[in-house]
């Protein structure tokens, strides 16, 4: 089995210790990718969105722009802006050679190589340093972790999550998952997780504790295809909501 080096942001969950910023592997992506992952309609974009560990991603301030609004949680936000900024620029050439030895992990369609993978990463994390301290400022950027969200009950339409549920399946154990998607559960009236697989390409040994738990809260759950593929087989989100 690979590794998917382009899932390796480290969000920061689960630490015993205070996060700290060498711990951090930061990896953005754009409100097109988040589009196509988690199947937003215009609709969805109406409505109140949080996105739980977004760490450096575009997809906040992209949103912004036509007049929609996104809380960002993740824990790299206590960090200042100039700190992630370095840790990117300490980071890129590790996380992109990686891609390099593991190109067979991807499908290379809409992004058909490692150029243009790293133009389409350092654009969307350059908008996001360009936003973060205004966003901040503005409580769009919040400092904050799974399994304990400082959030109040039911208080945004619709809760994502990229690449960090389930990616980390090795590093998370299934107490935290199943913690982790009810507390998303408990602050979102709707809860879409991406990607079902973890870092070695294969679905998530979390998954069926993480269904049955939401079935015995009387949630409904769905594994859903999306028009996102870039890691080969990621191509399903988890959505959880109300019956």
């Amino acid at each position: 089995s690979k590794s998917s080096p382009d899932s390796a942001h480290d969000c920061g969950l689960g630490m015993s210790t205070p996060l700290e910023i060498t711990e951090v592997l930061p990896w953005g992506r754009s409100l097109s990718e988040y589009a196509a992952m988690f199947s937003l309609t215009d609709a969805d974009c109406e409505r109140s969105i949080l996105s739980c560990a977004d760490g450096p991603a575009s997809f906040n301030v992209e949103m912004l722009q036509p007049g929609h609004r996104v809380t960002s949680v993740d824990p790299v936000y206590r960090f200042t802006c100039d700190q992630i900024r370095e840790r990117i620029a300490e980071t890129r050439e590790q996380i992109l050679e990686s891609m390099r030895a593991n190109m067979d992990v991807y499908r290379w369609d809409s992004i058909p190589d490692v150029e243009t993978l790293e133009e389409v990463r350092m654009t969307a994390m350059n908008r996001f340093l360009d936003d973060f301290e205004s966003g901040k400022e503005e409580d769009r950027y919040i400092d904050g972790a799974l399994p304990q969200l400082p959030f109040d009950d039911a208080q945004f339409e619709l809760v994502l999550c990229s690449h960090c549920l389930f990616t980390y399946s090795a590093q998370l154990d299934e107490e935290f998952h199943v913690a982790s998607v009810r507390e998303l559960k408990r602050v979102g009236e709707e809860v879409r997780i991406f990607p079902l697989l973890d870092m070695n390409g294969t679905t998530s040994k979390h998954m069926g504790s993480v269904e049955r738990a939401l079935l015995d809260d009387g949630y409904y759950t769905e594994r859903i295809r999306v028009d996102y593929e870039f890691q080969k087989g990621g191509n399903e989100m988890l959505v959880v909501r109300e019956k």
